[in-house]
């Protein structure tokens, strides 16, 4: 518990310092080794012109919750970037709570993958997404 403990204070901190987290309204809810969950609310400055949560606002979530998901894998002095990500649009997201839920795949010395699923509040599945993500060292 204490280590899962470590591991969202760290990554919570990484976000706080990331201004682009704050601007689009990320917050950690959740880290454990190889597992992240990240929510945000969706406000009318997500919605498209339907009306409904924009598919880059889901997709950069999922993408969010796997990525750190990768991160709480990697060593130190080593960093990673997404280098594919495949989102499969399962329904449509309207106002309210939505959570991405990270889960690393497989995680190697140069690549690693990752997915993660995002629901709604009802519980309702939103996406899915699976990704590579280019793992290297740290400059």
């Amino acid at each position: 518990m204490g280590e899962e403990r470590h591991l969202r204070e760290e990554l919570a901190e990484r976000m706080a310092e990331t201004p682009f987290y704050a601007w689009i309204g990320f917050s950690l809810v959740s880290a454990a080794e190889g597992e992240v969950e990240v929510a945000m609310q969706v406000e009318p400055r997500h919605l498209n012109l339907q009306g409904l949560a924009h598919g880059g606002i889901i997709a950069t979530l999922a993408d969010t919750a796997a990525g750190l998901a990768v991160r709480t894998e990697l060593g130190p002095g080593r960093r990673h970037v997404t280098a594919q990500l495949n989102v499969d649009y399962l329904a449509p997201a309207r106002a309210g709570r939505i959570v991405a839920r990270g889960r690393t795949v497989k995680i190697g010395t140069t690549v690693a993958f990752a997915e993660a699923e995002v629901t709604d509040e009802r519980g309702r599945v939103l996406a899915r997404t699976s990704s590579v993500h280019s793992v290297m060292r740290e400059r």
